[in-house]
């Protein structure tokens, strides 16, 4: 007769019934540990996505290339190579995780109006050579255009125009224009991000950190406060950073919240006309190498025309010294501001050291702006003792043009925005002073003090 037919499960003694004894607190211990890895990646990954909500340089063309999704099944393929067992339920879990995980990762939140079924079409890219060559020359030309486009606002709400802004006031010249590009940003580089890049990635690259990157610039808002401050205006100096700062983020919003609403008229009249509104995008949308190669001519065709067009003009009013001889200037090293600053975006969300010290901080802008506004007073203080037509047009044009377009407000300001509506908002606050803390207090030692001892002011 056999008694061991009444239990299910046989007793077990020995080693194997003390590693089945502690089965349930190992469990318990590996879930402890789980959890707090997972609180740490899922704060890494929030620090990482805030700090590249403006831009994330060239790694936004390989990010493209390599998903998420791929990085976490080459995961899986390892730990099964290794021996691992990997349950169905955790590839269901990777399978549900990964999308989320690529929209933590987006350089900025968006809600792309999504193509129709019939109408996906998978997209031929460039070979990633020519998709650099591509996104540079997007980036000069849109960096020219966002140059002019400054000069023209900086001029019609100048003191010739219409008198709104001044060299002596906290409505500095480059407000307006500061304004306007982070209105901007929160249209083409928030709500609409996604369904410009349905046309294409690097078009998306070029309106924001090309365009909307060179309309706004950092640098010379610090280099007038620095003018305020030497003058003994320091209130005002003050005034006129948290006032520009409170006035770019406001427009950032208005800018979101219009972008919103038109997106709703369209989808609301979308709905009443019975017809997809993607269409239209579909249609536009470069997935093919041929479209890719057919725009990257027509832009190289207009960046050699813009850059003629401003060399031969520059020759002609260059021993004039007249503004228009420095925006011309400016035009011709415009391009290479934007080009380093697209560089230095590779950094944001990277932090420091191999741990990634402070990662929600954006490094790679940080440094654009500061060495941007440092480099602006060096020649701020040069022109003084120099004061010639000749040498005042050129640093003018360095200005104008390279500084400009090195240093940005409009990706500063949706990066400041990202953090104060993040987790942590006081990082946003703490992001904005180190920025132009930093930049003023360097500014005031190369470009003040230097003024003060030999009685420039």
């Amino acid at each position: 007769m056999d008694h061991g037919t009444n239990n299910s499960e046989p007793t077990q003694t020995g080693p194997f019934s003390r590693t089945s004894s502690s089965g349930p607190s190992l469990r318990k211990r590996s879930f402890s540990i789980s959890r707090v890895m997972s609180f740490q990646t899922d704060d890494d990954v929030h620090s990482e996505s805030v700090s590249e909500a403006g831009d994330i340089g060239d790694r936004a063309l390989q990010s493209n290339r390599h998903s998420v999704t791929s990085s976490f099944r080459s995961s899986v393929d390892h730990a099964m190579e290794s021996g691992a067992v990997v349950h169905p339920s955790e590839l269901n879990e990777i399978s549900l995780v990964s999308p989320v995980l690529e929209d933590a990762v987006s350089p900025l939140p968006f809600d792309p109006l999504k193509c129709s079924g019939d109408q996906k079409q998978e997209k031929q890219g460039l070979p990633l050579s020519l998709e650099y060559i591509s996104c540079l020359i997007h980036l000069a030309v849109f960096g020219i255009l966002g140059v002019l486009t400054r000069y023209l606002l900086e001029r019609l709400f100048g003191p010739s125009i219409t008198g709104v802004t001044s060299n002596q006031t906290i409505v500095y010249p480059n407000l307006p224009s500061n304004m306007v590009g982070s209105f901007l940003m929160g249209w083409w580089g928030v709500v609409f991000k996604g369904d410009i890049s349905q046309v294409s990635d690097i078009l998306a690259i070029g309106l924001t950190t090309g365009y909307l990157g060179s309309v706004t610039t950092f640098s010379g808002w610090n280099q007038k406060m620095l003018d305020l401050s030497l003058n003994g205006h320091w209130v005002q100096a003050v005034l006129g950073f948290l006032i520009g700062l409170f006035l770019a983020a406001y427009s950032l919003i208005f800018g979101i919240e219009t972008a919103k609403g038109f997106r709703w008229i369209l989808k609301r009249l979308n709905t009443s006309t019975k017809k997809e509104v993607p269409s239209t995008c579909c249609n536009w949308r470069l997935n093919s190498v041929r479209c890719h190669l057919a725009a990257v001519v027509v832009l190289l065709l207009i960046l050699g025309v813009l850059l003629s067009v401003s060399g031969a003009l520059l020759e002609e009013e260059f021993s004039s010294g007249s503004s228009g001889a420095q925006l011309w200037l400016a035009c011709l090293v415009a391009p290479l501001g934007v080009w380093i600053r697209w560089f230095l975006a590779r950094l944001n969300g990277r932090g420091l050291g191999k741990s990634g010290i402070l990662r929600w901080l954006p490094f790679g802008t940080l440094i654009a702006n500061i060495s941007a506004a440092c480099i602006m007073a060096a020649l701020s203080i040069a022109e003084k003792p120099v004061n010639t037509k000749n040498f005042n047009t050129v640093a003018t044009g360095i200005q104008l043009g390279f500084l400009g377009c090195l240093s940005t407000v409009s990706t500063f300001i949706a990066e400041f925005n990202a953090m104060r509506e993040s987790k942590y908002p006081w990082r946003a606050y703490v992001y904005a002073f180190i920025t132009m803390g930093l930049s003023f207090v360097l500014g005031i030692l190369i470009y003040d003090v230097p003024a003060w001892t030999k009685g420039y002011t």
